[in-house]
């Protein structure tokens, strides 16, 4: 395990390179031991951020065998996401903001009420009771034009898995009936359909994802209040856009978000 110093250490050089908008790069030298080690990397630099005002939510990243598998884990990693970076779909966002924007599709829910610790473990039946409303979303990555050759879990984590924020498209809060394993998502880009998916492409159920992360959170002691945004994992690949681009993502039943992206 590494000490409080080094870990302390990486997450100021993470402030920094935001700060300075540097390119990302792993950690090298300065590699945490472990998982644990990375998590609390990432909860150091979130409590720096802490004038960019309160959490909003939280994120599943890495929820695909093979980028686990590129990164060298055999679980999804959790990450915050701030409010102020939560948007409203139809959204349009300048490229200039962000230092290496890229965007994934998801299913967003909104918690109906606060998530208890002590009331874990979860699984993908008693975690239902929660979900106030889902939602078709975009996650905005910020991966700082990362060199997508050379990852590793841990130095994500300590940068906060790359979180740039959310686009929200419509609430849905009869979604109870919805089959979260096998609904069709359906990606347009500039006006083309580009690509079909299922809700379940992401750990085999948003619901899935919703638990793992709540037992994350239930161990790591993150709240989860209630009319927070979790996001749960893209059913389909990291796409990076280019001003000008349109993308529209529609999960049938849920309903439509959509983003335009400037210079």
């Amino acid at each position: 395990m590494s000490t409080e110093a080094e870990i302390r250490a990486v997450a100021e050089r993470r402030f920094a390179e935001h700060r300075d908008r540097e390119v990302y790069s792993p950690l090298g030298g300065m590699m945490l031991d472990t998982i644990d080690d990375g998590y609390q990397a990432m909860e150091k630099l979130i409590d720096l951020w802490r004038n960019r005002g309160p959490i909003g939510g939280y994120k599943i990243a890495l929820t695909s065998k093979p980028i686990q598998e590129l990164c060298g884990v055999d679980q999804p990693c959790g990450g915050y996401v701030f409010q102020e970076t939560i948007h409203t779909s139809p959204a349009d966002l300048s490229l200039s903001d962000f230092n290496g924007l890229a965007l994934e599709f998801e299913l967003a829910v909104r918690l109906a009420k606060d998530i208890p610790s002590d009331a874990a473990p979860f699984d993908e039946m008693n975690i239902r009771e929660y979900v106030g409303a889902c939602h078709p979303a975009f996650e905005l990555i910020d991966d700082r034009r990362a060199d997508y050759e050379n990852l590793d879990a841990i130095s994500m984590l300590s940068d906060n898995i790359w979180c740039g924020g959310v686009v929200l498209g419509p609430a849905v809060t009869n979604w109870q009936d919805i089959d979260m394993v096998s609904t069709p998502v359906h990606l347009e880009w500039n006006g083309e359909q580009l690509e079909d998916s299922i809700t379940g492409a992401a750990m085999g159920s948003p619901m899935i994802s919703l638990a793992w992360l709540a037992n994350l959170a239930a161990k790591r002691g993150w709240p989860m209040r209630e009319d927070m945004i979790v996001i749960t994992g893209s059913t389909l690949a990291t796409k990076q856009p280019k001003a000008g681009d349109h993308a529209a993502y529609t999960v049938d039943g849920i309903g439509t978000v959509e983003v335009k992206l400037r210079a």
